[in-house]
């Protein structure tokens, strides 16, 4: 095994919950890369250029890496920091020499948060001839991606799509958690530090995603002294009131209010509650970060507010992605841009320990890859020490972080 701290940027990047590998092989010289806003190197999104500018030119010729995501709709928050994280890694890497000689360049495509528009955004990155794809962002557009991916044997890397069906083909390899380690991971954290006994749960039971760690969670509930006392379900149809299911919950006396959803959502319900004097413990997971950019939210509503993310702009280890980030997009970055970074300093490693160039076939590539992702060993923003076994999974231990005075603080 190799290992390699591969963020260029400073040694000691870690956390994990939602599993991210950053990193790369230990010959690979990225020690020295220069922060991308500093690189000449450029990339693209569809957005800028049906098929994607050319990149700079390189002896070794050109990887051609396809990224896709929500890059507007209500799940753009994530789909952007995905695109910037990759956007990010790839100037660092390329500003140091690239991979085994070459360079990457992105194409970065728009799904809306939709399978049908995901599956279309494929489709333009093959006429583009991509060779390796970074995404889907989201669970449902991941599942129908990763089916059309499977069937041309595409090596695929999701920083995180956690449905289980995500990774279900053996071409794609996954950066998070599984949803049902979310859900296990979240009821063992809650039980071990003493944050609450009644637990209600708001989830949506129209997304595997929430569905899924919901079930795991309640699965482990009672391992950890956890009794359930409201389990309150709502879909795409109906998130925007939630005065039943807080009143439930506040009736059954819940100390705990845990929320498996995305951010959006789970702003409404911390100005619904607040509007109720219900102020429990909330907890989350990964789809809640982001709630502190959602546009006119008070984000003094989620003051206490706690979630499992492997990442966190604020703490030191962070503070060299974090400046280079914002000086690039003027924005932090959340856990999906540390996600994203991350994988493709994955694909970096993976690359140098199979050899691949790009003069060979989709198919040829992805061959290679999949037997050497399970050989890598990273460490990077969102965790130390990262592997990957031969179904696409991470391990590592998860964390957690509190919303403290409007900022993430690692717990």
């Amino acid at each position: 095994m190799r290992k390699f701290v591969g963020l260029g940027l400073a040694a000691a990047m870690a956390f994990s919950l939602t599993a991210c590998g950053g990193g790369s092989s230990a010959d690979s010289g990225n020690k020295d890369a220069a922060p991308a806003k500093d690189a000449a190197a450029e990339t693209t999104t569809g957005a800028e250029q049906e098929g994607g500018d050319a990149a700079p030119a390189a002896e070794g010729g050109v990887f051609k890496l396809g990224v896709i995501g929500p890059l507007t709709g209500p799940a753009a928050a994530y789909g952007i920091a995905v695109q910037n994280g990759v956007d990010l890694a790839i100037k660092e890497i390329n500003a140091a020499g690239g991979v085994n000689g070459a360079v990457l360049e992105m194409n970065s495509q728009d799904d809306e948060h939709d399978p049908e528009k995901s599956v279309n955004a494929y489709n333009t990155l093959k006429d583009w001839n991509m060779q390796m794809l970074v995404g889907a962002v989201t669970s449902k557009p991941c599942i129908a991606v990763a089916a059309e991916s499977a069937n041309d044997n595409l090596f695929q890397i999701t920083p995180s799509g956690s449905a289980v069906e995500c990774a279900a083909p053996e071409n794609v390899f996954r950066v998070c958690f599984a949803d049902p380690a979310q859900g296990t991971a979240s009821a063992q954290y809650i039980g071990e530090h003493k944050l609450g006994t009644k637990i209600a749960i708001i989830y949506d039971s129209s997304t595997e995603y929430s569905s899924g760690i919901r079930e795991s969670f309640v699965a482990e509930a009672a391992n950890q002294g956890l009794e359930i006392v409201a389990d309150e379900a709502f879909t795409a149809d109906t998130n925007t009131d939630f005065s039943v299911q807080l009143d439930k919950a506040k009736d059954a006396g819940a100390d705990l209010v845990f929320m498996p959803i995305y951010y959006q959502e789970a702003s409404v319900i911390l100005k619904q509650a607040s509007d109720k004097e219900f102020a429990p413990v909330f907890f989350g997971v990964d789809g809640m970060d982001g709630i502190l950019s959602v546009k006119n939210f008070d984000t003094s509503l989620a003051e206490g507010v706690m979630l499992l993310t492997p990442f966190s702009a604020t703490e030191e280890g962070s503070k060299a992605f974090t400046d280079a980030y914002v000086a690039a997009y003027g924005i932090e970055p959340n856990q999906f841009a540390a996600d994203a970074y991350d994988a493709v300093y994955a694909i970096k490693a993976a690359a140098e320990e199979a050899g691949i160039s790009p003069d060979m076939d989709a198919s040829a590539i992805c061959d290679a890859m999949k037997t050497a992702m399970t050989k890598i060993t990273i460490d990077g923003l969102t965790g130390d020490g990262m592997t990957w076994d031969a179904a696409g999974e991470t391990g590592k231990a998860p964390k957690a972080v509190k919303i403290v005075n409007g900022v993430y603080e690692m717990q």
